[in-house]
């Protein structure tokens, strides 16, 4: 090539509306990773931040605080006895804030619609599926996890019962089981007879099919606590 022949300009490596210092790839990338999250449903995960913790941000300092941060809610929640002030996201599930914010763990995550059982506990009283119930919505109310029946040195009857009855065996739904068997045995309206007993339970699901021995324990503890009573 001569040195007077026209050389044709090199093209522009920066993409139009990309903005200056990032790259083609890094571009690309991200756009990539956007449009995945989109497509999956949300661009941000739903979590919820305890205001003590080292990680929380205050919600009501515009300086500090990301977007997200703005959009949290104060709630105030009595678990297990304690009291827990929390800032959580608007669509923040009370199952996920309590293991993930307060690390009550025992209360399981199963299928996250209602058709298990395993997330149940109880709510000033009454045993609800937690995987269905916004945070936000129990602002001020009582809480009773598994953690809060007993302790390994003075297990509630249930527990115990389930101990000797063997009701149990992988343990996975075992916490929302005694929940819900904790709720029958104090609802007088439900009748003592087994097929009662396993009506009131169905909302629970035992995939290892323990469910005779689950209903042998809940009777048991029911007599108990009935004779006692």
């Amino acid at each position: 090539m001569s040195d007077d022949q026209d050389v044709p300009p090199k093209p522009d490596s920066q993409p139009q509306g990309v903005p200056a210092g990032l790259s083609r790839r890094r571009f690309l990338k991200s756009m990539g990773a956007s449009s995945a999250a989109v497509a999956g449903g949300a661009l941000n995960p739903v979590q919820a931040v305890g205001a003590t913790t080292s990680t929380a941000r205050d919600a009501t300092s515009p300086d500090t605080a990301s977007e997200d941060d703005l959009d949290r809610h104060p709630v105030a929640l009595t678990v297990n006895g304690t009291l827990h002030h929390l800032h959580v996201a608007p669509n923040a599930i009370l199952l996920d804030v309590l293991r993930d914010s307060l690390n009550l763990t025992g209360t399981k995550k199963g299928c996250d619609h209602g058709q298990c059982g395993a997330c149940t506990l109880h709510v000033n009283g009454v045993a609800v599926n937690s995987c269905l119930s916004l945070a936000v919505m129990h602002d001020g109310d009582a809480v009773t996890t598994v953690e809060g029946l007993g302790t390994s040195e003075h297990l509630h009857p249930i527990q115990q019962a389930f101990w000797e009855h063997d009701a149990y065996q992988c343990g996975y739904c075992t916490a929302g089981q005694m929940m819900s068997a904790v709720a029958v045995i104090c609802d007088r309206r439900i009748a003592s007879d087994d097929h009662a007993l396993r009506e009131a339970m169905s909302g629970n699901i035992c995939r290892c099919g323990a469910y005779k021995n689950i209903t042998a324990a809940i009777q048991n503890t029911r007599t108990k606590l009935r004779s006692a009573s």
